[in-house]
Formats: structure tokens, sequence, C-alpha cells
């Protein structure tokens, strides 16, 4: 097992870059990018770093320099030859081939394309412009390296013993954590940590403490790289960015109503069974679910990812019994600033009632609080998310206020078209 105190010590660009394969990213990022391959391929999109934890100031704590060389490593990834096999031959969710030829044979191909970056005040812009999907392909590297270069940066100041001790408690941390959780009888639980982990090698410190803590109730992770090394199952489905892009692409308020809906009809045709998973809270739950054609009922289950967890549950139970459909054969993730008390209060509320699932994100794979002065090392809340599609803007509004993103006009016609009313505003830690 890599010594990564040690590795932090001796940093050496060329054995540590952040960014070590195109398949260091999320899962449900190829498997959307398929999608978008055969549906839209030639739309132009635009994204953008925002930084909500705006009192976390990165362009002080990175160097842009740094941040440039990491960024163009990136860019100079290909896919090796045992990527393209994993992707090609493996099996995915029970299905061979997940992956097609012609999507392949692009990916073999690809290179991230260019980004812009130029500091504002104590925060960098970064953007990413030009097909759909190359530039959806940045996401999950650009926060990567976000993450870790600020990480790297605080830990620049400390010895060897320094190191060696942060480690260790961190590793009891999360030891006694995953202790925690043994004790939740039929728990299943994935890694999702990539886009605001630590670094790449406490991730994947992290995956095999789980494996080997938790054994058959640690799922898979979302990671596809760690995933392929270390022999587990690949996690992910699909996300907010294909509602934001359709909707921003539609021409009139009727159509924009039923955006939401298009994406998951081009999806049914791609996929099945657990793939087939709603996330519904792109432009609010409840009205996603009033208004959705029947045929979703019959879809597997649903990812909870903004509000309130346990209203977001008890909102998709009561959807299924109106539809006829039995919510103990369904399946709920749960996914968003989940930690163990969470965990354990969520499975006992609805464990027999649903099937249970966890999607555990920035506080398996970062958490330091407390362990360098004024907390340092702490997790925050840095996305990067589609801003524009063919030169319209997109709005996300989501459970939770605090997450609503786009043009003031833009966000208040969308409340006003899917019928959004009073929201409660929870804080947003991750």
């Amino acid at each position: 097992m890599v010594d990564i105190a040690t590795r932090v010590y001796n940093h050496a660009f060329k054995i540590d870059p952040i960014v070590r394969s195109l398949i260091d990213t999320d899962f449900y990022k190829l498997l959307m990018c398929q999608s978008v391959l055969r549906n839209r391929p030639d739309t132009n999109v635009t994204f953008s770093l925002i930084n909500r934890t705006t009192a976390i100031p990165l362009a002080d704590l990175i160097d842009e320099g740094e941040l440039r060389e990491q960024l163009d490593h990136a860019r100079s990834i290909s896919l090796s030859r045992g990527e393209s096999t994993w992707l090609r031959g493996n099996t995915f969710y029970g299905k061979r081939q997940m992956f097609s030829s012609s999507f392949m044979e692009w990916f073999e191909a690809l290179r991230l394309p260019p980004y812009h970056l130029e500091r504002k005040g104590d925060q960098y812009e970064l953007t990413f412009e030009g097909k759909w999907p190359e530039v959806m392909l940045w996401e999950i590297p650009a926060l990567a390296i976000l993450m870790e270069l600020r990480s790297r940066a605080v830990l620049a100041t400390m010895g060897k013993f320094e190191l060696q001790v942060l480690y260790a408690r961190a590793m009891t941390r999360l030891w006694e954590k995953i202790e925690r959780l043994r004790a939740i009888k039929g728990l299943r639980i994935a890694d999702f940590g990539t886009r605001r982990r630590h670094s790449f090698l406490w991730q994947d410190w992290c995956v095999q403490a789980m494996a080997e803590g938790l054994g058959d109730a640690f799922v898979g992770t979302s990671n596809c790289r760690i995933a392929m090394r270390r022999d587990i199952e690949a996690i992910g489905t699909n996300a907010h960015e294909l509602p934001m892009i359709y909707s921003a692409l539609t021409n009139s308020d009727a159509e924009l109503r039923e955006a939401p809906y298009k994406v998951l009809a081009d999806w049914h045709e791609e996929h099945d069974g657990n793939l087939r998973i709603i996330l519904p809270d792109t432009y609010g739950t409840e009205g996603f679910l009033e208004h959705a054609p029947d045929w979703l009922a019959g879809w597997t289950g649903i990812r909870i990812d903004s509000g309130d967890p346990a209203t977001g549950a008890e909102t998709a139970i009561r959807w299924w019994t109106e539809r006829g459909e039995d919510p103990r054969k369904k399946l709920v993730i749960f996914s968003d600033g989940l930690d163990v008390a969470k965990i354990e209060e969520l499975h006992a509320q609805f464990a027999g009632r649903v099937k249970v699932s966890f999607g555990w994100g920035t506080l398996l794979t970062n958490d330091f609080r407390g362990f360098v002065p004024n907390d340092g090392l702490a997790p925050f809340s840095l996305v990067c998310k589609a801003v524009s599609a063919d030169g319209r803007p997109t709005v996300k509004l989501s459970d939770n206020p605090n997450k609503a993103m786009g043009p003031k006009d833009e966000i208040a016609r969308y409340k006003r078209i899917f019928g959004v009313g009073a929201q409660e505003k929870l804080d947003v830690v991750v």
C-alpha cells in the first residue's frame, strides 16, 4: 500500500500528476457522453468553474503556473490500450459492451479541448468551450485539479512527521466511520467522492478501506480508474447536466416544460435495469414527479441529491404508490452531503419501505476537518457546470435554492414554468 504521507512529502510531479488518466473520472460522465454523442453531438457548450465557498481564496492559495501545468497535463492524456480494453470488454450493470464501438473509437482519439484561465480578484475564472461531448469531460478533472492543488498548498508547509500524523488521524477517522457503518444491516454504499476529493491517492486508499471494512455492503466506486485498478464495480447513471442543456435548447415554454422528460426518453432507449434511475430535482422534485409520464414510474428508482433527503424520499414513495407501483421494489439513492450520522438516520427511516442505497462523496474522500490550523483542509463547495448551450444560458433550480444557478430572469421564468414555489434554504456544505 502506498505511503501517502511520504509521497506527499517527496512530491514529484512526474510521479503524481493530479489527473492520471481520461478514465480518472466518474462513470456517469462516460455514460452521459455516449448519450450526448449519439443525440446532441454538435451542441456548443460552455462549462465554468463556480466556487460557492467564496471565503476560500483559490487564486491566493494556488499558483497559476502550477494550475496551468496540471491543466496542460490533463490535455496531453489519451486513453491507454488497457483502459480501452476494460471499457470495451467489461460487464457494467450486468451488460456487456456498454459502450458502442463508435463511441470507443471517438473516445480513443480524444484529447481534452483548450481551456481559458484568468485570475479575477482572489478567485480563478476557468472556462471550457466547444462541442458538448468533448467539453463535458473536463468537469471532473478540473474539479479534481483545483481541489488537490488546494490540499497541496496547505500541506506544503508541513514536515515529514506532521504529515505522517495527519494521515494517521484521517485514516483513523475513516476507519471509525466504517466501524459504525458495519452495524447497519442491509447497507448498500458506494464511493461518489471523485469530484471533491483530497487527492487521488487518498481516494484510492478510502476505496480500499471501504472494500475491506464493509465487504459486500460496499458496492463500488464512481471512479472508473480506481474501479479498473481495484477490480470493483463502476457506479453511476446520469446528472443534472443533461436536463440543463436540453432545457436551454428549447424554443418555447411548452418545449421547456417537456425537456426533462425528453432527456429520460432518450436515456430509456439506451439503458435498462439499474441504469434507469431518475434524478428529479433539477427543476424541483415535486413538480417533476407530478407531471411525469406514466412510463417513468416503471423505472428502477430515484436519486435524491438536494433539499431535505427524507422529504425527497417520502415524495417519491407517495408518487410510486399513486402510480400503482410498489415502493418496496424501488431503489432510492441518497447522495447529497452525506456523513455517517445521516446515513444511519436515513437507513433506519426507509429500510424496508424502499431499497436504500447511498452514494457517499466528499465526507468520505475529503474529511480532514479540524486537523490543521484555521481548518485549512476543510472541504468546500466547488462545482464545474454547464452555463450555456448554443449561446443560451442554462438554469438549475434544485430543491435547495442555495444551489440554484443561472441568470435571475431565467431562474424566475423556470420557476414559473415548473411551478416551483417557496423553498427551504439549506446550508451547502459540499
